[in-house]
């Protein structure tokens, strides 16, 4: 590591949460001369990246910042470095800085530094909400806001595995949430079709959600986590609300699926271009009976399978009367293959939003999960 980088470093563990942008524009100009330093962050929709400290948000997907947030690689364009500002496979926007360097080595450690503030980012949000607000160009509904900060994350990276989800509408998004978690060994994933609207909806999210982390912190089956989160849903709500969950567990070294299906979203397996429906044994969905028994079931992934898993937001979205989930679904997952999870997810969310011309009026969530792992 270079003197500026470990610099840099160190400064942005001591700043101040809200001026993390202070300290390494300070760092980089000393060093290596630099005289504008902004952070685009993006949006909860993955539409626009907005700068930190006002100004113009870029939004031409042709922009060197998008280019640079797309291929997650630094670039040079304009007399600007645009360098991603991203940690363990978490896109959290882009850092412009200029003049650009005309160093490569130079470039490659102001990335070291772009990379460092993610991390430093992720560290201090819980505690301040510059960064949060910075990066909404409108107001979240309360119901939203509740949802979004259930998320573990948008994306995650390992050598074993690619992961990203999206929720939608993303400013007003009530019930329909993921979760998941890794422990190099395993990777667990749910995602849930919520049901009701506004706030309401949020709640019953929101306990499911921490009701299934409980069970599968606690060590335990998959199965069981269901039956605990289920129990849980029922005992505040009395069978008369419920929602549909489908929980998976990934064994990373032999890609190997544990499946339970609650009543949940469609599950779709992309494999050497094409396109298949996974079938599952559909069960009921949590909390709707006292004491309901959840069966697992398995199946086995090959090296480079994709995994999709679409809400009923995005199957049943309409234009004239069509149904997307008909006509434009499996067309576009098979175009989804040389691309990146977050990518493939953000670009299924937009070809949605163009099906439909216009915002969801549904609840939709998207998860995009790649088995990158033993190829035996």
């Amino acid at each position: 590591m270079s003197e500026p980088v470990d610099r840099a470093r160190r400064a942005l563990i001591q700043a101040p949460a809200d001026l993390l942008l202070n300290s390494v524009a300070e760092v980089m100009g000393r060093a290596y001369g630099i005289e504008q330093v902004e952070l685009l962050q993006v949006d909860y929709r993955l539409s626009v990246l907005l700068p930190l400290t006002g100004g113009e948000p870029v939004s031409g997907p042709g922009h060197p910042a998008w280019r640079c947030f797309d291929h997650q690689v630094p670039l040079v364009a304009d007399g600007y470095a645009y360098l991603p500002v991203s940690m363990r496979g978490e896109r959290r926007g882009v850092l412009r800085v200029g003049p650009a360097p005309d160093d490569g080595a130079v470039l490659a450690e102001l990335a070291e530094i772009a990379t460092a503030l993610s991390h430093e980012i992720s560290a201090v949000t819980d505690g301040t909400d510059v960064y949060r607000v910075a990066r909404r160009s409108r107001r979240l509904t309360l119901a939203a806001e509740m949802q979004w900060e259930l998320l573990p994350g948008r994306s995650r990276v390992r050598s074993t595995f690619s992961l990203a989800g999206q929720l939608e509408p993303a400013y007003a998004v009530r019930g329909d949430s993921f979760d998941w978690s890794d422990d190099g060994d395993r990777v667990w994933l749910a995602t849930i079709n919520g049901s009701g609207t506004g706030v309401a909806a949020s709640l019953l999210t929101s306990l499911a959600t921490f009701a299934l982390r409980n069970a599968r912190r606690a060590g335990l089956s998959l199965a069981d986590q269901a039956a605990l989160a289920d129990q849980a849903v029922y005992e505040v709500h009395r069978g008369e609300r419920h929602l549909a969950v489908l929980l998976m567990e990934l064994d990373l070294h032999s890609g190997v699926m544990t499946v339970v299906d609650a009543g949940s979203p469609r599950l779709v397996l992309l494999r050497d271009g094409e396109v298949h429906e996974q079938p599952l044994e559909k069960q009921f969905p949590l909390g709707m009976f006292e004491d309901t028994d959840y069966r697992e079931q398995h199946f086995a992934l090959r090296h480079g399978d994709r995994l999709f898993v679409v809400s009923d937001g995005v199957i049943e979205a309409a234009s004239q009367a069509t149904r997307y989930g008909d006509v434009a679904l499996d067309r576009f997952l098979r175009r989804t293959g040389p691309m990146q999870p977050l990518d493939a997810v953000r670009s299924l969310i937009g070809d949605l939003r163009a099906f439909v011309a216009g915002d969801l009026v549904d609840d939709a969530v998207v998860v995009c999960l790649d088995w990158t792992g033993p190829r035996s």
